[in-house]
């Protein structure tokens, strides 16, 4: 389950806000891990307060690391798009035409940004599910 979660958090801080289930759905079943954790620690770190900032930092550190350019004026364009409630294809019609680069500075800087949050959350989780563990275990008894 600590891993579950770790993957929740990781692709939940990463920028692919209308693939998250999708991807969640994919790493779980490839490590055989909790999906319905990974999911809902996804819904925790993602969410309509933390997106925006999610996205920011993504663009900010994707153009510190890689040699490309993206301006915060085309993300919040995508960002606007995508949490206006359309459709599933128009969502990666919009994220498609922003092009390889700002695929690379978003996606590069994501994975910067999540993954000191993705090792952060699988220790505190699986401290927290083996105390759980624990305390049923004295339950029991």
């Amino acid at each position: 389950m600590a891993r579950g979660a770790a993957i929740g958090v990781f692709v939940g801080i990463s920028p692919t806000m209308p693939l998250h289930t999708i991807i969640i759905l994919a790493l779980t079943v490839a490590t055989r891990t909790s999906a319905i954790a990974a999911i809902i620690s996804s819904w925790l770190v993602c969410n309509p307060l933390t997106y925006v900032p999610i996205y920011y930092f993504s663009m900010v550190i994707g153009n510190f690391v890689t040699p490309y350019e993206l301006s915060w004026s085309r993300i919040k364009i995508l960002i606007d798009s995508i949490t206006s409630h359309q459709s599933f294809s128009s969502s990666v019609k919009e994220i498609t035409s922003l092009g390889y680069e700002a695929a690379i500075v978003m996606i590069v800087g994501g994975i910067i940004l999540a993954l000191p949050f993705t090792i952060a959350s699988y220790y505190y989780s699986l401290r927290l599910f083996i105390g759980i563990h624990n305390k049923r275990m004295k339950k029991s008894i």
